[in-house]
């Protein structure tokens, strides 16, 4: 290999020069890939940079790897997610392994057919062995020409292969020191002695019990076994031998500030009560849909993959598993960035497994042999789980699950949706977490419920979990996915009534649990009974149960459930899951088909709600530090004004247009809610329509909750969404893995800003309701009604329950319960309250 030598980086096509910091992908925008730049092109031919060999053609052919005569490796990606386009469009110039000169054309693409079809054109120059050279930036911005100098490259030393280093440096240094991790080297500690390692040039081994590895390899290390107090020896060769010995002499023999003994980590041998620790069998987690529900546990990302015929191109398959392993490193290093707890110390540990030498080594050897990218991944990590399954130590053990985890994530990039999974029948399905897709093919399977390590009791699939009346706990932590290995199958008990998983219930556990759903069932067969029968309180205040709706078929089951209406349309639904914007009269039809559900009541319609965790294909927006406080909402339509437009046309059309109210989402101030009336005003005037639907909009930021007087005196009514102004007021995400069990809407703040828009929109004789979780929690009820609210827009399984609770209460009462709460000084002291005074009411009412 030829070293400390400069080369210069030519352009390979002519347009604007990007950092990397700009290219619209976190994958290349992170670094995670590597350093370089990036190339907005103006021309359809993609030339060679400087002169060297081609590595790899990408089959789909949107891609080269090319290797420089200095020995340096480039990634040449063309656009943005061009992959999808599986080849169409581009036509490759050169072939594996072929030698080519600068300027040389490597691969020629339809310029406009990939600007139409991809998310970018924007094209990547990466470079995926930058630890061994430096770049020097000759344009960092601005246009350039095909030709013309962008980067110079400089060997940074002699790069020298593993198995030469040996000959290289002959200085040596052995030590031997006891370790002192609790535990041993399970994967924390492993992780802190590859990166003390890192720091040094020397190489270093463990040596221990007649084995030894490579201070590279976490799962090496993993896999010697080591327990606390274990005597192991430590074997540095290089120039830095003496200095890198005593650094992994000391790391070995200091655990890690973080690191606490605990009575699991003594454990030697995995028994039948290894697990019970957890909590006694008991896993807590936030409720997103409540139920209770036995059935037995499946791990959805269970995998299995039919037989592997063989005789793949490893060129193809290395490239493969490449691109998959870099994109799951990615997600992982997002994950690291955002959780710096214990949790961020997992995500630390599994970014350590993805970069595993004895790891990747044995599935690229597998690649070699002729396997394909999915196979060879399987087999490796299956075969370093048994490994460590074998050594008898607990610990370690429950680590082969990491390994698994990882199996799972890379499989599920490498398979994407090409795969066939059979749930049984009242299943309680364990998943890292889920999309919305996910969840819709589960309930076709007739499953009893779905426990999630991750999400938020906010998110769309814990919104769609309630409207299909599906058990569903989330935030369970990386605990779930500990045990559902070993106890897959296992009966449990999921009581999302009681945000709880109850892992190992006996024998009359489950037969209370059957008595109690059988109950459940009698009492909403008595509730469904009085669905149709308006919600009065004891003392005669009528309280509007609606249902939040996403098409014609939730009304429809909104309708049978007794709803008074529909509370919240979600109209994003319609522009999901689809190549173009729906057309004008696409629109129409959606929304009368649900406004004819619903005869003759009231059907509130949100405008679209696009942005921040919801992204259209057809509809790019500008990558954003913080999407949630970007353009979302309200914002995009005024940033996209025709899109807004054509939607407020198609609802100006509803008949009878006196049963269409228009909800506004994200308003935080009275401008934005005038410039739509006077929008709504112009349009419906063009279409000569004399009437104008009533106007609302959503309380879901806390300014507009602080301007809830402005906001009333020129709006119809208002709607709290309490989903996003929890995670808004608390400035937590309600997505998060480590914060979602914290944003709890009855947090006393968020009671708070509730007060002070129901005392708003009194006193200018407006009527408030709320559309958010909240609303469909049964303990929230009495505190809501107590704090103003007037209407509850629930789930469609949940309108019986709900007006049923209505009627046992009592407004006064309520008012009083609310003055307390709003006293209190958190969320979980709110329920506690709530609970006790709804065990109150039902015990007036079986005494009365």
């Amino acid at each position: 290999m030829h070293n400390n030598k400069q080369m210069t980086f030519s352009a390979p096509f002519s347009g604007a020069v990007l950092t990397i910091a700009n290219i619209p992908d976190p994958v290349f925008s992170s670094g995670a890939m590597g350093d370089g730049l990036a190339i907005d092109p103006l021309d359809d031919v993609l030339h060679a940079p400087f002169a060297g060999v081609v590595i790899n053609v990408a089959r789909t052919r949107h891609a080269i790897n090319l290797r420089a005569d200095n020995g340096s490796e480039w990634l040449l990606h063309v656009g943005i997610d061009t992959v999808e386009l599986n080849g169409e469009g581009f036509e490759a110039l050169v072939k594996d392994n072929q030698r080519v000169t600068e300027g040389q054309p490597l691969l020629r693409f339809d310029l406009d057919k990939v600007a139409c079809n991809s998310r970018s054109l924007v094209s990547a120059l990466i470079l995926l062995n930058g630890d061994q050279f430096s770049l020097a930036q000759l344009r960092a911005s601005g246009s350039v020409n095909v030709g013309e100098p962008l980067l110079e490259v400089t060997a940074l030393a002699q790069v020298v292969e593993p198995s030469a280093r040996s000959e290289v440096h002959t200085k040596q240094a052995r030590g031997s020191i006891r370790v002192a991790h609790h535990g041993g080297l399970h994967a924390r500690p492993a992780a802190l002695i590859r990166q003390t390692a890192r720091q040094f040039a020397s190489h270093a081994e463990l040596h221990f019990a007649g084995a030894h590895a490579s201070t590279d390899s976490v799962t090496g290390l993993m896999g010697l076994g080591i327990t606390q107090q274990d005597e192991v020896e430590v074997v540095c060769l290089g120039h830095d031998s003496e200095v890198a010995l005593q650094a992994l002499l000391n790391a070995l023999s200091t655990p890690a500030p973080d690191e606490k003994p605990h009575s699991a980590m003594a454990v030697d041998t995995p028994g039948p009560n290894a697990k019970k620790d957890h909590a006694n069998g008991i896993l807590r987690g936030v409720t997103a849909s409540p139920g209770l529900v036995s059935g037995p546990l499946f791990w959805l990302d269970a995998i299995e993959l039919d037989d592997d015929t063989g005789g793949h191109r490893p060129e193809e398959q290395r490239q493969i598993l490449s691109e998959a392993l870099v994109e799951v490193r990615s997600d992982v290093s997002m994950s690291l960035d955002h959780d710096h707890n214990e949790q961020g110390a997992i995500f630390a540990t599994h970014l350590a497994m993805l970069e595993d030498p004895a790891l990747l080594d044995a599935a690229f050897d597998a690649i070699d042999q002729g396997q394909g990218a999915a196979h060879a991944w399987s087999q490796a990590v299956l075969a370093q789980c048994a490994k460590l399954e074998k050594l008898g130590n607990a610990l370690l053990a429950e680590r082969a699950n990491d390994l698994r985890d990882l199996r799972q994530r890379v499989l599920l990039n490498l398979l994407g949706e090409a795969r066939n999974i059979e749930v049984p029948a009242g299943a309680i399905v364990v998943a890292r977490e889920l999309t919305p897709s996910d969840l819709l093919m589960l309930a076709q399977c007739g499953i009893g419920g779905i426990c999630m390590a991750e999400g938020g009791a906010t998110s769309h699939v814990a919104i769609l979990a309630r409207g299909k009346g599906l058990p569903c706990l989330v935030a369970l932590g990386s605990a779930l996915l500990d045990i559902v290995h070993e106890s897959t199958n296992q009966e449990v008990v999921l009581d999302a009534d009681n945000a709880r998983l109850e892992l190992w219930p006996d024998a009359p556990r489950l037969k209370e649990i059957h008595s109690l759903r059988a109950q459940k069932l009698e009492q909403r067969h008595v509730q469904q009974q009085h669905a149709h029968l308006p919600a009065l309180t004891q003392d005669g205040v009528s309280i509007d149960i609606a249902a939040n709706v996403a098409s014609r078929a939730d009304a429809e089951n909104a309708q049978l459930n007794g709803a008074d209406g529909v509370g919240l349309l979600r109209t994003e639904f319609l522009f999901v899951d689809r190549s173009t914007a729906p057309t004008e009269d696409e629109q129409l039809t959606a929304y009368q088909s649900v406004v004819d559900a619903m005869p003759d009541k009231p059907v509130i319609i949100r405008t679209i709600d696009i942005g921040g965790d919801k992204q259209l294909d057809y509809l790019p927006l500008p990558a954003e530090a913080n999407p949630v406080l970007g353009l979302r909402g309200i914002r995009l339509g005024q940033a996209r004004p025709e899109l807004l437009d054509q939607q407020l046309r198609a609802l100006l059309q509803i008949k009878p247009l006196a049963r269409c109210r228009i909800l506004l989402p994200m308003i935080t101030e009275v401008g934005e809610l005038l410039a739509v009336r006077e929008r709504i005003d112009e349009l419906a005037r063009e279409a000569g329509i004399s009437q104008r639907p009533e106007l609302g909009v959503m309380i879901e930021v806390p300014s507009a909750a602080l301007m809830a007087e402005q906001l009333a005196e020129h709006a119809d009514f208002l709607s709290i969404g309490t989903n996003d102004l929890s995670q808004y007021t608390l400035a937590m995400d309600r997505d998060h893995a480590g914060l979602a069990a914290r944003v709890d809407a009855l947090h006393p703040a968020l009671l708070r800003l509730i007060a002070m828009t129901c005392t708003a929109a009194a006193s200018k004789g407006r009527w408030v309701g709320v559309c958010g979780a909240l609303a469909s929690d049964p303990l929230a009820t009495a505190a809501l009604i107590g704090l103003g609210v007037r209407e509850l827009s629930v789930s469609p399984p949940q309108v019986a329950e709900i007006k049923a609770q209505v009627r046992e209460l009592d407004t006064r009462q309520c008012q009083a319960l609310a003055q307390h709460l709003i006293s209190l000084s958190g969320a979980a002291d709110v329920r506690a309250a709530c609970s006790t005074f709804q065990t109150q009411v039902l015990t007036r009412r079986a005494n009365a």
